[in-house]
């Protein structure tokens, strides 16, 4: 516990990279924050790309056949990694009640509501994702965040829904499935939605096509 008390963010980072994820968001919780019971640190955690897509696609998860494979693997990964940095996991799916990841993310100073309501992100733009949290009850020094990307972009998401299912105002969740299963939605779905895709924080972000066709035919099958 001793070398616990001692970790800083660059150790938990480490940590955490080591096994193929990131920390792509963390936040000093305060009282207008919900979280569990004497937690001071919350380091939420998504993929390393590119790294993180060979580790999931070459684990027993991604090819047994059974559901959910993503969901199994970050369980697997992140309830071990919680437990030796001293922690405690959380995870999206958990509920109900659910960890609040959205408000989470917010107020790390490294996620906002983007012009169409998906979350943005300053290294990942429109592809940011969570597989987990670690809570912790000691309190790190976390680095700082900026202002949003969006502040300075003309917006291109807005306008690249090729059947305007993604609009600033709405998501049209029918609409954008019965386009994927379209020849024409074929580009959509092995490559992912391409909203995300235009942002130019996105752009710069090395997640691979066979990652986004995942997520995209998990989406269609939901």
């Amino acid at each position: 516990m001793a070398s616990v008390q001692k970790m800083n963010y660059s150790d938990a980072l480490a940590q955490v990279q080591a096994v193929g994820l990131d920390i792509v968001a963390a936040l000093n919780p305060g009282a207008d924050t919900p979280a569990p019971k004497g937690c001071k640190t919350i380091l939420m955690l998504g993929p390393n790309e590119p790294e993180f897509w060979r580790l999931f696609s070459t684990s027993p998860e991604y090819t047994d056949g059974q559901p959910d494979p993503m969901d199994r693997w970050s369980k697997r990964i992140i309830a071990p990694l919680a437990d030796k940095l001293g922690g405690s996991p959380q995870f999206p799916s958990d509920g109900p009640s659910y960890p609040a990841f959205f408000q989470w993310a917010l107020k790390s100073g490294r996620a906002w509501a983007s012009p169409v309501n998906l979350m943005v992100h300053d290294s990942a733009g429109l592809f940011v994702s969570f597989r987990g949290a670690i809570t912790l009850p000691t309190r790190l020094s976390l680095p700082k965040g900026g202002p949003s990307p969006c502040n300075a972009c003309a917006a291109p998401c807005t306008t690249e829904c090729p059947v305007d299912a993604l609009t600033p105002t709405s998501y049209d969740v029918p609409r954008c499935k019965a386009f994927l299963r379209r020849p024409e939605g074929y580009e959509c779905l092995t490559r992912g939605c391409r909203a995300r895709r235009i942002c130019p924080i996105s752009q710069t972000y090395p997640r691979l096509p066979q990652q986004s066709e995942f997520h995209m035919k998990a989406f269609l099958d939901s």
